[in-house]
């Protein structure tokens, strides 16, 4: 019964149910990754921040994006699933990307919105290409186009968690995400322990 509520409201708003439903799994990856690092309080500010920039560009950016894709090459065939893929991962994959590292930092106010960018966006990408290829492909292939946007918001889910783990603590490799995820503290740590001997390297370049 609730499967075929969601599923009508899905085709009769499906701009209203695709991009609410984005943003809240979206945040839903924050918290799932502040609860993995075993805060003792919830950071509900970065939260509201991730959820923020989900909703306002993400939801709405890929749902418009799904549907411009499908215009210009419809249907599910070989080649038109390859052009797909391809203009996926080349331009929208890394504009989602850059929007995050910039967007929450702007909300937080940082003076460089552009360092988180600038230290982990490539690493950022090139995990990302392990990963939405294959989620993508099942989007293109699988899915009618107005459940496209909710699916690739539980793909988002993960990926949500990756990406504040990397934006916050993380270098954007999976590497560092999978050892975080086996041992949180000490993966922690490292991270940390690593920071602080790059800028102690910043400042002695600088002086």
């Amino acid at each position: 019964m609730r499967k075929t509520v969601l599923k009508e409201a899905a085709k009769r708003f499906p701009w209203v149910a695709n991009v609410t439903l984005y943003g809240c799994l979206f945040a839903g990856g924050d918290l799932a990754h502040q609860l993995i690092a075993q805060r003792e309080c919830i950071d509900w500010k970065h939260t509201r921040n991730v959820a923020i920039v989900a909703i306002t560009f993400h939801g709405n950016f890929n749902y418009f994006w799904l549907r411009a894709l499908e215009r210009r090459f419809p249907g599910k065939s070989a080649g038109m699933v390859f052009r797909k893929l391809l203009l996926d991962q080349s331009f929208a994959s890394p504009l989602a990307t850059s929007v995050f590292y910039t967007g929450v930092s702007f909300l937080e106010g940082k003076e460089d919105i552009f360092e988180d960018w600038r230290e982990k966006f490539f690493n950022t990408w090139r995990t990302g290409l392990m990963y939405w290829p294959f989620m993508q492909f099942l989007n293109f292939v699988l899915m009618p186009l107005h459940m496209r946007t909710a699916f690739m918001g539980c793909c988002a889910f993960l990926w949500a968690s990756f990406l504040c783990f990397s934006r916050q603590n993380g270098d954007g490799t999976a590497t560092v995400a999978l050892a975080f995820i086996m041992d949180p503290r000490k993966t922690l740590e490292e991270m940390r322990q690593a920071r602080l001997a790059r800028k102690r390297h910043k400042i002695q370049r600088e002086n």
